[in-house]
């Protein structure tokens, strides 16, 4: 199989986690202590109720000794200990810290929690958590406290369906679901917060995000003190499986790990899988869309930044088609490219999969960053077999290795600072003397911008802002 490599080579940084009995002759059989681990009826406990005033509310919970012996807890410990807001009672004994609980054999034991929280405390953690730690056998088991501490939509594992209210702010707590052919519309000015690892799930469903320049749908953590503002990683980001056609327009998706993750199509789709326009999505830990294993996506005045890695990663085969999109490695770790392109993957089973790129397409935009090499691609194409189209025109691309002329690189400006207003502050509007100034195509140009305003459509500026 005949393989090209351009410019860099793509790595992938990894996104995705017997009791011995001893027995004394000598003992009496009811004294014979479990060497077992314990077992619970969950293991997290969740405080779903909306607070409107300052209050409590209860949850339990069961230990379990599923050995025919008994056992010993050697502790069990709340870790926030008397600061904690949560409040523990073991068997009717209320406290932070319990030495030596017995257990008797396939018994079990109740710990009830309690939390008061002030839902009015604006600058609070959305979600406060803590975990009743137990120590048995040495060995560590933890049970996670986890409780909503302001007035919203609560997500817990659930599935969605519908138009989700916005008079409240939403959190996903773990994973929220729209699944197998049901659709999701998130309004304009909905605010999505999600937990740590948490994600927006669409499986083989429809999202639809209607935003607008003025009221953006923006997706973020679910911390809300002033530390965590450019904190990355809060939380992995939109996952597309297999999913219907679905449209964003006006979102603001920061500080995840992938703000988009798109995998696959469904065989049933006749347009894109994600038509995303008008938004930004920046930084995020790994990527800012990672288009993976034949999915599609149409995109139009995007600003797709500061992003660990990639700003988009496609892999395994794809379809992509952007206009007037800002794909930009300010601020990327060894400074990555921005644009990053590799159509095979060697999975988990050993076999190498190859996929075909049948539109490749950026116009208009920019692709910039600290290093000399923004555009990397690494392809196989088993001697011209497999697809693998490429039409960029009209773009300013900063390369170490200029392609104007080949694999349908047109019309393009090289090497060019596109002049940003403060790129030290994230602020990647083009200045009134940028080069992209008037040098876009009509063919490519879209009526307004990211912002609402009337572009040129004779003479549009390069990128996703139009300079008036």
């Amino acid at each position: 199989m005949e393989k090209h490599v351009k410019n860099f080579w793509i790595g992938l940084p990894l996104l995705f986690l017997i009791g011995t009995l001893f027995i004394n002759p000598g003992c009496r059989k009811d004294l014979l202590m479990s060497d077992d681990n314990l077992a619970f009826s969950t293991d997290t406990v969740i405080f779903d109720t909306v607070f409107t005033t300052v209050g409590s509310s209860t949850r339990r919970f069961k230990i379990y000794n599923p050995s025919s012996n008994p056992v010993k807890i050697s502790s069990v410990e709340l870790d926030g200990g008397s600061n904690s807001p949560y409040r523990i009672n073991l068997d009717g004994e209320p406290g932070t810290s319990f030495k030596d609980v017995n257990i008797p054999g396939e018994d079990s034991l109740f710990v009830f929690v309690e939390v008061t929280l002030d839902p009015n405390n604006m600058t609070s953690p959305l979600i406060v958590e803590d975990q009743v730690h137990f120590l048995t056998n040495g060995s560590e088991q933890k049970v996670q406290l986890a409780a909503w501490g302001q007035d919203a939509y609560f997500h817990y594992q659930d599935k969605n369906e519908g138009i989700w209210p916005k008079d409240k702010p939403h959190v996903i707590y773990d994973y929220a679901l729209v699944d197998s052919s049901k659709s999701l519309t998130i309004q304009n000015g909905t605010h999505v917060h999600l937990h740590k690892n948490s994600l927006l799930v669409i499986r083989k469903a429809t999202l639809t995000i209607n935003g607008t320049a003025e009221d953006k749908v923006v997706f973020e953590g679910d911390r809300l003190e002033s530390f965590y503002e450019d904190v990355k990683g809060q939380y992995y980001g939109i996952y597309f499986d297999r999913a219907l056609s679905s449209t964003i327009d006006h979102a603001i998706i920061k500080n995840g790990t992938a703000g988009i993750h798109l995998f696959g199509d469904a065989p049933s789709n006749t347009d894109y899988t994600l038509r995303i326009t008008n938004s930004e999505l920046y930084n995020h830990a790994s990527y800012g869309i990672f288009n993976y294993s034949g999915a599609s996506i149409y995109g139009e005045n995007l600003n797709v930044y500061n992003n660990t890695q990639y700003a988009f990663f496609l892999l395994e085969g794809g379809s992509y088609n952007f206009r007037h999109s800002q794909f930009l490695s300010y601020g990327s770790d060894g400074n990555q490219p921005a644009f990053a392109i590799k159509n095979y993957f060697t999975r988990d089973d050993g076999i190498t999969y190859v996929g075909s790129i049948n539109e490749g397409a950026i116009g208009n935009s920019i692709i910039y960053g600290g290093g000399d090499v923004q555009i990397a691609y690494d392809t196989l194409n088993d001697g011209g077999s497999i697809p693998i189209e490429f039409e960029y025109k009209n773009n300013l691309i900063r390369q170490e290795e200029t392609e104007e002329g080949s694999n349908g690189f047109i019309g393009n400006i090289w090497n060019t600072d596109p002049l940003f207003e403060d790129p030290s502050n994230l602020l990647y509007k083009i200045t009134s003397n940028s080069p992209c100034r008037n040098a876009g195509s009509s063919s490519y140009a879209i009526p307004t911008d990211i912002e609402g305003n009337v572009r040129d459509m004779t003479n549009p500026d390069i990128g996703a802002f139009e300079i008036n």
